[in-house]
């Protein structure tokens, strides 16, 4: 499925650590590195053909949940057969137990996102805001998110939506239907390309372009601690060599993917950008980045990646390579059941990971799955650490949120539980002026965590207030590397032009990933006066990196100062 026909990507090390345990459970057999468990959670009749999922603050699990249908799209979108359901795990064993319809009458559904109260899902062309309004746990309220208005013969038109740390909502355009979007000032982006897009959470202001590419089918997008995106696609390259799909570092303004005329009236650097990590005809899709510490220091921040034809979800362990990343790959769990076919991958609060197997029901589109399975349905499936010790309430249910002053908050910031410091983010950004002084202080107190002082940046750059600014201009500064990259993203989508002579100094002497950052800010503030200095720039490598020359180059387009 779009969703699940995923794929590619630049540098890989092979390989890490070999599998050495076997678990038989529902007719597969599942292979896991030593000390990792796997069980059955949820299967029919709570749920039949998982797609995708994503968790609400109190834990419980939205899944889309395919009908099994590979009618033509148009006439999907005239049935609208699927739905989503919502699964509840009530005596808390780790299983799920209850399942409600949150929404029937779905066109096929490529994407969740719970997000302040309200579940956002890709049902192309649009993406839908779904709330329940009244508590019953179904949601009576339908408001159209992001009108895509293109429907092509694979519904490859749409995934997402993805929630960055800077609270802007990302969404992937696949296929190569022409799409029109608004650019204040500037003459309308007119596109037929694939893209990530970003827009406001609030659906205010407008979209913008991030990447743009040649690729079928980009569908998941993931960010690194500091804000960097990394996204899974098909075709990102004509089939060869054993190479096709994979996974990509999608730098601001990059040109991916296959050679394709889509590409030729957008601006380029040079040669297509590298993908970072090739995957065969895998059909990559659902893309997690782990937080928690349940899995072991060496699993914090790999990233999970379905991989839908090779029937596993593989691991990727990153590491800079220049102003880009280096991935050693290995597989987190394989099962040898041909109908496994997994399509989403999240990590739950304590610290396990959820797979979602849609089961033998795909074939629309998809050039290796020849015969419809609507009958072999799927499952989620939870992995566990052996060893992992209880997390004492991983989702801080016991935390009287609502009574939390600003203050109380920005001490959550640090704290172990990834599901913690997220609510804490997102309730400080809403408090605005109330917060800034008390990120302030996590921001200067020396003995604040790194964890904490990244995640105050992430907090400000939800807030609109000069004085966020100029908190987020102080860290760039910051002795950590990864604060100091999460201060030079939101000073990017801000456009902040006071933070301009210390962005002009890491052009000169920060790593490679800090000076293509900050050629970024340079170019998206299309300030003249930075002209000289990345001209120097230009030519100050000491060694040539694709990456950190793109960075440049677009800035100086973007300047258009000839």
């Amino acid at each position: 499925m779009p969703r699940i026909l995923l794929s590619l990507g630049l540098v890989c090390i092979c390989c890490m650590p070999a599998f050495a345990v076997e678990v038989q459970l529902n007719g597969h057999k599942f292979t896991l590195p030593d000390g990792f468990q796997i069980e059955l959670v949820a299967t029919s009749p709570l749920v039949d053909r998982p797609i995708t999922a994503d968790f609400d603050e109190l834990g419980r699990l939205y899944v889309a949940d395919s009908s099994g249908s590979n009618d033509p799209v148009q006439k999907q979108l005239e049935d609208r057969s699927h739905r989503i359901v919502r699964l509840q795990d009530t005596d808390g064993d780790g299983k799920y137990d209850k399942s409600i319809v949150f929404a029937d009458k779905m066109m096929f559904p490529e994407g969740t996102l719970w997000y302040d109260g309200s579940l956002y899902v890709a049902a192309p062309p649009s993406i839908w805001k779904l709330t329940d309004t009244d508590g019953d746990g179904v949601a009576d309220k339908r408001e159209e998110w992001f009108a895509g208005k293109t429907l092509t013969g694979c519904a490859n038109d749409l995934h997402g939506p993805y929630l960055g740390p800077d609270g802007w909502i990302y969404w992937c355009k696949g296929a190569f239907a022409e799409q029109t979007y608004e650019q204040p000032g500037k003459k309308p982006l007119v596109t037929k390309a694939s893209h990530i897009f970003r827009r406001r959470a609030d659906g205010t202001g407008p979209v913008e372009n991030v990447m743009t590419g040649g690729m079928d089918n980009p569908v998941d997008v993931v960010f690194t601690p500091g804000g960097e995106r990394l996204f899974t696609t098909t075709f990102l390259q004509n089939p060869g060599g054993g190479l096709r799909d994979g996974m990509i570092h999608a730098v601001y303004g990059g040109v991916y993917g296959k050679v394709h005329n889509v590409t030729d009236f957008h601006p380029r650097t040079g040669d297509l950008l590298p993908p970072l990590v090739h995957m065969g005809a895998a059909a990559p899709c659902g893309l997690a980045r782990y937080e928690s510490d349940a899995f072991g220091d060496d699993f914090r921040n790999n990233v999970f990646a379905c991989q839908f034809n090779m029937h596993k979800v593989s691991r990727h362990a990153l590491k800079p390579r220049g102003a880009t990343f280096e991935s050693t790959d290995s597989d987190l769990v394989v099962s040898d059941h041909l109908d496994f076919h997994p399509t989403d991958v999240i990590e739950d609060a304590d610290g396990s990971v959820i797979v979602c197997d849609t089961g033998g029901w795909y074939k629309l589109c998809c050039p290796t799955s020849q015969l419809a399975k609507p009958d072999v349905i799927g499952a989620v499936y939870r992995i566990r650490r052996t060893a992992a010790a209880p997390i004492d309430d991983p989702r801080g249910i016991k935390i009287d949120w609502a009574k939390q002053s600003a203050a109380n908050l920005t001490g959550l910031l640090g704290d172990r539980r990834p599901a913690v410091q997220h609510r804490a983010i997102h309730l400080l950004g809403q408090k605005g002026a109330e917060a800034v002084a008390s990120l302030k202080s996590v921001l200067e107190d020396k003995r604040a965590s790194e964890s904490a002082r990244l995640n105050a940046i992430w907090a400000l750059t939800r807030i609109d207030l000069p004085a966020a600014r100029g908190l987020v201009r102080d860290a760039l500064l910051d002795p950590s590397p990864t604060v100091q990259q999460a201060a030079l993203h939101s000073v990017s989508l801000w456009r902040d032009p006071s933070a301009m002579p210390k962005v002009v100094k890491l052009l000169r002497v920060g790593s490679p990933q800090h000076q293509r950052l900050a050629a970024e800010i340079l170019g998206r503030l299309e300030d003249k006066s930075a002209v000289p200095q990345l001209l120097e720039a230009a030519g100050a490598a000491e060694t040539a990196d694709r990456f950190r020359e793109h960075g440049i180059t677009y800035a100086l387009i973007e300047i258009a100062d000839a």
